[in-house]
């Protein structure tokens, strides 16, 4: 396949401390919607051959598609952090911490240029829960509930909106094992269409022992590589491989008889590789191993972007885990070939990328991945854009309260499902035909009495004060005083005596009223219930002591999690911090042996002297707190 040139739309990136509102969508049809072009992006087989199939996929409704399911929620993203590489005319790369369908009907259609996702297998909770975070552990148990129809229709959902968001010239590559990759193919027909079939792709692992008794050892993992349409892209000279001289083998007992035949093409320009991936796993001690049990190896995904992609391109990956995915984008490749033990590393032209995962642990490892890896290696070569970290559905209260109050006022409209208001003084926004008022971004400053009256005032010189007698208010904010319930309540009082009155109902930002018009949308297939929280970072306290010459150990279970009902999750440590948090390498995503993280770490400085000590902690809500201080080495 010859490659195409595909369109020149970039990422857009805010800065730190924005957010970024939600385009809005309205309230009409999916296909409408989503898909403006239905026949376009949207075009199902009737027939594989002469085998008549079902022309929509599991889940799909043909006035509402997914979303009769798995209704929109439309909110803000949250920039909670802005890693700077010295380039910030670059367009950053975006890392986004939330539920991936509704991150994904966020972002512009045909704005990809590669899909690859790794999502959970259909294999059962427990090999898929790998951070433990409760976000991850309540997905999970809406994944298995309506078992492989029910798991086909969740991946269903994310796979038509990927197709959505893929250029003309994109592809898909979808990283499955043998408990349901058939079943994904008959789904991707359907979405993707049969004749944009282009492999089903067979990594063969080798390397341990098989313990299966009563059937063949299993060994390897399949990856279905779909295209948009026709025109797409295939650079096969980025990823020509040696031929070797092969032959075909029969066995009877233990004897081998030669049954094919040596042939000679062009060995010094390599042919295409076969769709027989032959590939080591990653064994516990291989250098690019951080610590969870379904890593993938970079060399599976460093063929799928070269042949997918060229320089500049945009990889996105909606299951991103530690970050394979990305790292591989940003340039990082393992050498082929090379010893477990020792795996080297080159590097190649950096790719755009966006990830996306629902663990705060996994989105942590990753921006700690990748940042060591710029500062290490690929920023020596090539000049790469910042990335942000952006949350969605799941705020951290501290920086909101850090915000200039109109971006504040305008971020709390969004969420709250109200639309700004920017002419009528006095009113920030309107909840359909109620005028809406948000307070200070600063928790300590709680409503007024003064702000109760000043936002009547302001709904009485209202048109539909005046002419339709709509005399509700919604007052949005932190804290209201007693003052404020007060001058309330005395402005309800009027209704029996005075047609001058009016009602102003208080709703807690951080109150399930708040985000009732949310927990509305939930199906049965979807539990929107913790959509929309905000979170606290944990109070981080570390103690130290020497144990050895240059030798320390370090405790953070004196730690204060301010979150209700959470727990540590997880702990990274830098021992020498700089301007960005890079942890230590081995010291990212340590487990003891009951899979719980380890409180302790212990850690040999290469010399004696000043050193400069970071450590971040997550817990399981989605609160991170960083904790800095300098101590003497001696």
């Amino acid at each position: 396949m010859t490659k195409k040139t595909d369109s020149e739309q970039e990422i857009k990136g805010p800065v730190k401390g924005d957010f970024v509102p939600p385009p809005e969508m309205g309230d009409t049809d999916e296909r409408a919607d989503a898909l403006p072009q239905q026949e376009e992006f949207w075009r199902p087989p009737t027939r594989f051959g002469s085998v008549p199939v079902e022309k929509e996929p599991l889940g799909w409704d043909r006035r509402k598609g997914f979303r009769k399911l798995f209704p929109q929620v439309m909110l803000p993203f949250q920039v909670v952090e802005r890693v700077a590489f010295g380039h910030p005319k670059l367009e950053p790369n975006r890392l986004f911490w939330g539920d991936n369908l509704h991150v994904m009907r966020q972002l512009p259609s045909e704005s990809i240029d590669l899909i690859y996702i790794d999502p959970p297998f259909f294999s059962g909770r427990n090999y898929n829960v790998i951070f433990g975070d409760q976000n991850e552990l309540r997905s999970f148990s809406d994944i298995w509930e309506g078992g492989m129809p029910g798991y086909l229709i969740w991946l269903n959902a994310r796979l038509y909106e990927m197709k959505r968001l893929l250029k003309k010239t994109g592809s898909i590559y979808v990283h499955c094992d043998h408990h349901a990759s058939h079943y994904i193919k008959m789904e991707m027909d359907k979405i993707f269409g049969v004749n944009n079939f282009r492999n089903e792709i067979v990594w063969y692992y080798e390397g341990g022992g098989g313990r299966a008794k009563d059937h063949f050892n299993r060994k390897h993992d399949t990856i279905l590589f779909y295209s948009k349409g026709n025109n797409y892209k295939y650079n096969i000279d980025n990823v020509r491989v040696a031929y070797k001289e092969t032959s075909m083998y029969s066995f009877y007992g233990t004897t081998h008889h030669n049954v094919g035949k040596h042939y000679a093409p062009d060995r010094e320009k390599g042919k295409n590789p076969d769709d027989v991936w032959v590939m080591n796993i990653l064994n516990p001690t291989a250098k690019e191993r951080i610590g969870y049990p379904t890593q993938k190896p970079l060399e599976v995904v460093q063929r799928i972007i070269d042949v997918a992609t060229d320089k500049g391109d945009v990889v996105a990956d909606f299951f991103m885990g530690g970050g394979t995915t990305l790292a591989a984008a940003l340039g990082l490749r393992s050498e082929i070939g090379a010893p477990l033990q020792a795996t080297k590393y080159s590097m190649s032209e950096p790719r755009k990328f966006i990830g996306c995962d629902q663990s705060r642990v996994a989105v942590a490892i990753t921006a700690d991945r990748l940042t060591r890896q710029v500062e290490e290696q690929t920023g020596a070569l090539f000049s790469v854009p910042d990335f942000t970290i952006e949350h969605w559905g799941v705020y951290e209260t501290r920086r909101l309260a850090d915000m200039p109050p109109e971006q504040f006022r305008a971020f709390v409209i969004k969420c709250f499902g109200a639309m700004t208001e920017e002419h009528q003084p006095g009113i920030h926004g309107m909840k359909g035909a109620i005028p809406v008022w948000v307070g200070e971004p600063n928790p300590r400053k709680g409503v007024t009495a003064a702000d109760v009256q000043d936002f009547a005032n302001a709904v009485r010189k209202t048109l539909r004060y005046k002419q339709d007698n709509l005399r509700d208010g919604i007052m949005l904010a932190w804290a209201f005083r007693q003052d404020a319930m007060d001058a309330a309540e005395r402005l309800r009082r009027l209704e029996q005596t005075d047609l001058n009155f009016i009602r102003l109902d208080h709703v807690r930002i951080d109150s399930p009223r708040f985000r009732e018009h949310v927990a509305a949308l939930s199906t049965d297939n979807a539990d929107y219930e913790n959509f929309l929280t905000f979170v606290q970072p944990p109070r981080v306290e570390v103690g130290h002591k020497r144990i050895a010459a240059r030798t320390y150990k370090f405790d953070v279970s004196e730690t204060v999690v301010m979150n209700a009902g959470a727990k540590i999750i997880n702990v990274q440590w830098d021992f020498d911090y700089g301007k960005r948090f890079s942890s230590t390498p081995g010291y990212s995503f340590v487990r003891g042996a009951n899979k719980e993280p380890e409180l302790q770490a212990q850690y040999e400085f290469p010399k004696a002297g000043k050193k400069r000590i970071a450590c971040k902690v997550q817990d399981d809500m989605g609160g991170e707190g960083l904790w800095t201080d300098d101590i003497e080495v001696s």
